[in-house]
């Protein structure tokens, strides 16, 4: 039986009488236009709510031409050329797409742009340096065999995700999409006006969907149209000399370009961020959220809903910081990828309602002759649904060409279950606190600003280097846990924070943001958190938590861990620790644990009990310090072996062992989700297989149960 609201479709004009069949196939209660489409004029008055996509720094070329100093820019660096002789010359646009980018010669180059010697790490005095605008090349006077660099303005003449969309899509001689700053007084002043003309000439519009606001997050396009680099959270994409002006004078010293591009890794959320680029962040936010909350006034003003999506210019509205509550925003809709991603969204505060729009979009990059759409939505749907169970989008949606999807009926029947199932969880647990066994918190240089972002690529998109750590991020989503994000900051400003903490997660490289680098070797860090522990605590490390090369170890925490990482200098210290345990955290493991990536020359110390080691590279290791208790994981790409296994660490550190028979299933492919303020509890399959379980409920009794593939069953309390 058929349930209906909660879904938003896409629509377009030649698509009016398939729009209405999925609609009620599907119950959806409301229809979006996509990039490229145009919203039918003939569904305006069929009863479902209307959103129009509406972008605030673009489809207005028009405007841009006729103020082409007010054209958004980006900083960009330059790859590293080496000289050999005094005389070295840099080609600036070597590399970029030539439609998409043009160095900004009309601003003072000297003071926006710097050339640095990155042999020494000094900036190039701006006498020993020329610009030929005809060539894009920068001359200086260099050091032979001596690497250089140079930073420079450009404006973007083609909107990056304009331009991502026609080469996906294969637009043919379609206009190319110019970006305006409206945080600049005289495009400000006329983009009020127009978002104000743009909703009375469009009266049927219930909902306005920014896509987003002002700043694009970083995309860069080669010469061949291809993505040169992309980094969702970065900021590089959010400059001009106005907006940098305003940042001298509110922090009282100089901007640098060095503080975006910083050595040519443009801040990317790996690097460890400096005192400046964190200073950037917030200033953006603060100023970015101030027009924002006009933009949303006005919408509300003629009795409009505003809603922003969490993707392409939401740089400057971290929905984590807190100047986004002070927005004013209706609701959040955003892509979700799997269940990270969909938590991203879910736990947003200070909107009325968050949406997500699932995969696959509607593109011929997936709808096409011989694609198999429906493989991607199951996939998409049961990593998704886990973190649904834990804390709940309010909508679910699908984004791109409705023609494609309508010409593959499996998808089409498929989703209608999807639908269903979705409005069934979202009715039995809204607004309830599910059960959470342990407080757990992640700790890296980030923090609650960019919660559940950890080692998250744009559509949840892995790297070889990051998948075995994101898997971490990824089975806390739909964990039974208590999860916040905390950064070194938080501890050093107030280390009581972790009297609301049960288990510490430090997961990542050495070194990055992640794991946090020489953070470590401050005591205001190493002294509470080491004292955490020792009084009763729960820590655990995954790849190379607390490392950083300094006063004879490399994890700074290995006293805790009872592991260290060789290198090197510790070859002359025999090691005879290599004894495997059976133990609690692996009770559940079936065959040989996959640890992903993993690390080697990892080695435990005497008195550590190794679970795993291969080669005599210890991959798993649990050590007790004082009243506390660690564990060490070289890596943990997301299964559901893996989450089971994360499970039983968090217990196992938090000295909860005992808990372990409580909201429980002894297959590790069906979870239980208890809700007690509501009295209810459900048994769900995550595979798409039948299954059999042993379900353990709150007070510790048990029943045998089977489910069909995909399954959930909901109980009484």
């Amino acid at each position: 039986m058929n349930s209906k609201g909660r879904v938003t479709i896409p629509t377009d004009i030649d698509v009016i009488e398939q729009t209405k069949e999925i609609a009620a196939l599907w119950g959806a209660d409301a229809v979006r236009d996509c990039d490229g489409t145009d919203f039918p004029q003939e569904l305006k008055d069929s009863g479902l709510k209307v959103y129009s996509t509406y972008y605030t720094t673009r489809k207005d070329n028009e405007w841009a031409k006729q103020n082409p100093d007010e054209i958004q820019q980006m900083y960009i660096i330059t790859p590293l050329v080496t000289a050999v002789s005094d005389r070295l010359q840099i080609i600036l646009m070597k590399g970029l797409y030539p439609d998409m980018l043009k160095p900004n010669s009309h601003d003072d180059i000297k003071r926006w742009w710097e050339v640095i010697d990155r042999t020494t790490g000094k900036t190039v005095p701006t006498d020993q340096w020329s610009y030929d605008e005809e060539t894009t090349t920068v001359e200086l006077v260099s050091i032979a065999f001596h690497e250089y660099t140079v930073s420079f303005l450009a404006y973007i003449l083609w909107d990056p995700v304009h331009m991502y969309n026609a080469v996906i899509n294969v637009w043919k001689d379609v206009e190319h999409q110019m970006t305006f700053d409206v945080r600049q007084p005289k495009t400000h002043a006329y983009t009020m006006k127009r978002l104000r003309r743009f909703i009375e000439e469009h009266p049927y519009v219930d909902v306005l969907r920014f896509t987003t606001f002002f700043h694009q997050f970083t995309l860069i396009f080669d010469e061949k149209a291809r993505e040169k680099y992309v980094d969702w959270f970065g900021y590089s994409a959010s400059v001009s000399p106005y907006i940098l002006d305003q940042f001298e004078k509110e922090q009282g010293y100089k901007f640098r370009p060095e503080f975006i591009t910083d050595q040519g890794f443009y801040n990317n959320q790996y690097r460890i961020p400096s005192r400046e680029y964190m200073d950037f962040i917030r200033f953006q936010n603060r100023e970015v959220t101030k027009i924002v909350r006009e933009m949303v006034d006005i919408t509300h003003s003629y009795g409009k809903e505003a809603m922003m999506f969490l993707g392409d210019h939401w740089i400057g509205t971290e929905p984590y910081m807190d100047e986004f509550k002070t927005i004013g925003l209706d609701a959040v809709v955003g892509s979700v990828g799997n269940g990270a991603t969909l938590r991203l969204i879910s736990d947003i505060e200070g909107v009325k309602y968050t949406e997500g729009r699932f995969l696959p979009y509607f593109f011929p990059d997936t709808f096409h002759e011989g694609g198999d759409p429906v493989k991607e939505a199951k996939i998409n749907w049961v990593t998704a649904r886990r973190a649904i169970l834990r804390k709940p989008i309010d909508r679910i949606g699908y984004g791109g060409y409705l023609k494609l999807a309508a010409e593959f009926p499996e998808f089409v029947e498929y989703v209608e279950s999807v639908c269903n199932e979705f409005r069934e969880l979202y009715a039995n647990i809204k607004d309830t606190k599910p059960y959470c066994v342990k407080r757990v918190a992640v700790l890296n240089c980030w923090g609650k600003m960019r919660s559940w972002g950890n080692h998250m690529v744009h559509h949840a998109i892995y790297y070889p280097q990051n998948y075995s750590y994101f898997g971490v991020i990824e089975a806390l989503s739909g964990a039974p846990f208590d999860v916040s994000f905390i950064s070194f900051d938080d501890i050093r400003n107030d280390p009581d924070i972790l009297k609301k903490i049960d288990v510490i997660i430090n997961v990542g490289d050495a070194d990055t943001a992640q794991s946090g680098g020489q953070w470590w070797c401050e005591p205001d860090i190493i002294e509470p958190i080491s004292r955490f522990v020792y009084e009763g605590g729960g820590i655990i490390g995954v790849g190379e938590p607390t490392a950083h090369q300094s006063e004879g170890h490399f994890f700074q925490l290995s006293n805790v861990f009872g592991v260290d990482e060789e290198r090197n200098f510790t070859l002359g210290y025999d090691k005879y620790n290599w004894e495997e345990h059976d133990h609690f955290i692996t009770e559940d493991v079936s065959g040989d644990i996959d640890f992903g990536e993993g690390k080697k020359n990892i080695y435990a110390f005497e008195g550590t009990e190794i679970l795993v080691q291969r080669d005599k590279n210890v991959q798993l290791a649990v050590n007790v310090f004082g009243s506390g208790r660690a564990v060490y994981i070289s890596g943990l790409p997301y299964s559901f072996e893996n989450s089971r296994m994360l499970y039983r660490a968090i217990l196992w550190s938090a000295g909860a062992e005992g808990e372990i028979h409580k909201w429980f299933s002894d297959n590790y492919n069906v979870e239980v989700h208890a809700y007690p303020e509501n009295g209810k509890y459900c048994v769900v399959n995550n595979t798409y297989e039948s299954q059999h379980t042993r379900v353990y409920k709150g007070d510790g009794s048990s029943f045998d149960v089977d489910l069909e593939a995909n399954q959930i069953i909901w109980h009484e309390i």
